[in-house]
């Protein structure tokens, strides 16, 4: 029997419940039902029996939790004329609903992305609050990307005259940060920008999400250099960066000792000290020799007799001696310490004050060089996002930003993989609002925030080749010598669109469903291309949706391989057994140890064509839960 593709994102709700099984099964009660106050008792708690206790809630709360988890059924389709090398880029740009795109991401990109910046809404009454419903998400999204109602009036601000105006932020803010955690890889971690409005709100919400002992730092970031009167009373020049990680796994990288700091604490280069700038630290330990310590005399040069409890065991101590490494003061006299050397420093921690960086003028200075206009109204400097990413990316990790805005991120991300010869990949994922039609960007042909964006990475992506080029040039470099490979630099992206499924069964809800189904000839929408529904089924099987496509021809029939014979996709008509032998030989071709393949149920002419594909599959050593058909 050839199993049915499910056509929905991940059910959060089920693996959450399959998860406390399987961890603590002494829960379970009534068959298979989940009995709470066992939960809560296991988990070392006292059950409460009055209704009084420490929480933080408002009004929809939960409505808005049970519709975070209800599954997708909706889909991104491919737009290749909107995109940028879309047959070999590994970057995404994701036209649609954050919060449905997130749902969609579950199943490809669970537990892949390394780090999340997001630079969400501030609820200042001015900016855009999105309007959930999660009845149907989908196409709540497709009737508001207007962002007018009937009158003309823009529904899409908050304005402190809402009776909800705290609540319509929390809500949009809790549901798309709770599914943003499970993309997070374990030492992966999330930055939140946020001002003074919200702040407090964003932190209580964060510390459900992400648990409080998994709170990183508030970072202050000074993003304006002057100081003007923008605020009753207080001159407001710095904004925050919230940041948590998914785990007690994140580790940030060192940064580079500043010339500020060196010039600051370490001293010049001496006779006895000739190797570069340097700095004396203790030889002593403050725990003593429970601690770990070793006590012995030591005799400086002048002839002073210190006895300490010491870092090192003697026989150390004097290899340091040997070494040149142990200053004993000015005069010679004084408790030894070590001497090391700024070069070789690791470097230092992250200070979680940010007044060195770029301000948010240079990032407009950033979008005015691209368009020769302001384009966008506050987008944040790439130096902020490559400060971040310098903190905890490596060079081939995933960086999303799902509030992607003037598409700074991906801007960033593109530099800062010149600056190191990285490949990291970005995940962008913007509303297409539409754009005032006052705006200079609309009188230059743009229509939404997403057309901008777009066109800001390619603009952005031409500039990083034409000065690297031009630096070359001026070093006297060929290309093939270069210290970048421009071959290998990633400066293009994939637009996806969000949309209603490509599959009728997923679409409708009949109650005589079957009979339904019956007058159309196959289950596909009929508007839809052939590479919408392979994306779907990527998206669905859980495949990331940069994976190679190729495809080959058997007797006419157009078959989609994805990921080197990782899955077989056919949606042809009158299909026959030799699809299935050429799929087989394709696969072993490729040597590929795990493959699926998916038909077109109403692809075959008869149950014997498609019985036999099946059962020549099996033979090949395809288990029957990769055998699936829509």
């Amino acid at each position: 029997m050839v199993n049915k593709m499910n056509g929905e994102s991940l059910d959060i709700t089920a693996q959450n419940i399959a998860r406390l099984k399987e961890l603590f099964p002494e829960i379970l009660t009534d068959g298979d039902k989940i009995d709470f106050d066992m939960l809560k008792t296991v988990l070392g708690e006292v059950v409460e029996t009055e209704q009084e206790r420490y929480q933080f809630t408002w009004h929809g709360k939960k409505k808005m939790i049970e519709g975070v988890q209800k599954p997708s059924k909706g889909t991104l389709r491919p737009v290749p004329e909107k995109s940028k090398n879309f047959d070999t880029t590994e970057n995404l740009y994701i036209e649609g609903d954050n919060l449905e795109v997130l749902k969609l991401l579950q199943k490809s990109y669970n537990g892949k992305i390394k780090m999340i910046y997001i630079d969400p809404p501030y609820n200042t009454g001015k900016d855009f609050v999105y309007k959930d419903n999660f009845k149907d998400s989908v196409q709540n999204y497709l009737e508001q990307t207007g962002q007018v109602d009937s009158d003309g009036h823009r529904i899409s601000t908050n304005s402190e005259s809402n009776g909800r105006f705290h609540t319509d932020w929390l809500n949009m803010m809790y549901a798309r940060l709770k599914l943003a955690k499970s993309l997070l890889t374990e030492d992966g971690a999330i930055f939140i920008s946020i001002d003074d409005t919200e702040l407090d709100n964003l932190r209580k919400i964060c510390n459900e999400i992400y648990g409080e002992s998994n709170f990183i730092s508030q970072f202050n970031w000074k993003r304006k250099k002057e100081i003007s009167s923008d605020s009753k009373n207080v001159s407001i020049q710095g904004e925050y960066i919230l940041c948590y990680g998914k785990s007690s796994k994140v580790t940030f990288h060192l940064e580079e000792l500043s010339k500020e700091y060196i010039d600051k604490s370490y001293k010049e280069p001496t006779p006895d000290f000739p190797l570069g700038k340097w700095r004396p630290v203790p030889l002593t330990v403050s725990k003593g020799l429970s601690g770990g310590g070793y006590e012995y005399p030591i005799t400086t040069p002048s002839g002073i007799v210190h006895i300490r409890v010491w870092a090192y065991p003697e026989k150390s101590y004097l290899e340091l001696i040997e070494k040149k490494r142990v200053y004993f003061g000015a005069a010679n006299n004084g408790i030894p310490q070590r001497v090391i050397y700024a070069h070789e420093s690791k470097g230092q921690p992250v200070s979680n004050y940010w007044d060195k960086i770029s301000s948010n003028k240079e990032g407009k200075k950033e979008i005015l060089n691209l368009f020769g206009y302001n384009a966008f109204d506050t987008p944040k400097p790439t130096d902020l996002i490559i400060k971040i990413m310098n903190l905890i990316t490596e060079k081939h990790d995933y960086i999303l930003d799902f509030f992607s805005g003037s598409a700074t991120t991906a801007h960033a991300v593109m530099k800062k993989n010149v600056q190191d010869g990285g490949n990291r990949k970005f995940i962008m994922v913007q509303l297409p609002e539409l754009l005032d039609e006052k705006s200079e960007a609309y009188k230059d042909g743009y229509r939404t925030i997403c057309d901008i964006g777009e066109e800001r990475i390619r603009r952005a992506g031409k500039r990083i080749i034409a000065e690297i080029k031009e630096k070359q040039q001026n070093a006297g470099m060929l290309n093939e010598n270069a210290a970048v490979d421009l071959k290998a630099l990633d400066i293009g992206f994939k637009v996806l669109k969000l949309d209603t499924s490509n599959i009728r069964e997923w679409n409708v809800n009949f109650t005589n469903l079957e009979d339904e189904l019956d007058l159309y000839e196959t289950p596909f929408i009929d508007d839809r291309l052939e590479l919408d529904i392979v994306y779907e089924i990527m998206l669905k099987q859980g495949l990331e949706l940069t994976y190679p496509i190729d495809t080959f021809v058997v007797n006419g029939k157009k078959v989609y391989d994805i990921a080197f014979g990782s899955l077989f996709i056919c949606l042809s008509k009158e299909m026959t057994p030799d699809i299935a032998k050429a799929m087989i030989a394709r696969r072993d071709e490729h040597g590929t140890e795990t493959s699926s393949v998916i038909f077109s149920d109403a692809g075959f002419s008869n149950d014997s064509d498609k019985l036999n594909c099946i059962e020549i599959l099996k033979d090949a050593g395809y288990p029957e839960d990769n055998l699936l058909t829509i």
